[in-house]
């Protein structure tokens, strides 16, 4: 079991940023790949950004040139460092450890004017 602590999210005007970060804890037995999800509301929940533990990526096309998933592994942190935010980023972002069944309690980011 793994809990996942995420923080950061807040509300900007379109084109503005926010650093999102997520912190996991708890019986973690290797590195795993972490990434981050959203759920906006009324939508299903969708796969935003992923690392791999060497540090490989992947985006959502939605999401390319605009977002950016780093992460500390010494802290089994993850981030997502996101630019150029628009109306339809917003949502409540949640980070996954794969190789764990475990959510946390998500984080919201509202873009709007």
């Amino acid at each position: 079991q793994v809990q996942l602590a995420e923080s950061g999210g807040g509300s900007v005007q379109p084109g503005g940023s926010l650093r999102l970060s997520c912190a996991a804890s708890g019986s973690i037995s290797s590195l795993y790949a972490m990434g981050w999800y959203r759920q906006a509301p009324g939508e299903q929940r969708e796969l935003v950004a992923v690392i791999s533990s060497g540090g490989s990526t992947n985006y959502a096309d939605s999401v390319k040139g605009r977002f950016t998933i780093s992460r500390e592994n010494a802290k089994n942190t993850v981030y997502l460092q996101m630019n150029s935010l628009k109306p339809t980023d917003t949502a409540v972002y949640y980070c996954k450890m794969f190789g764990y069944d475990d959510w946390g309690q998500g984080t919201q980011v509202t873009v709007s004017s």
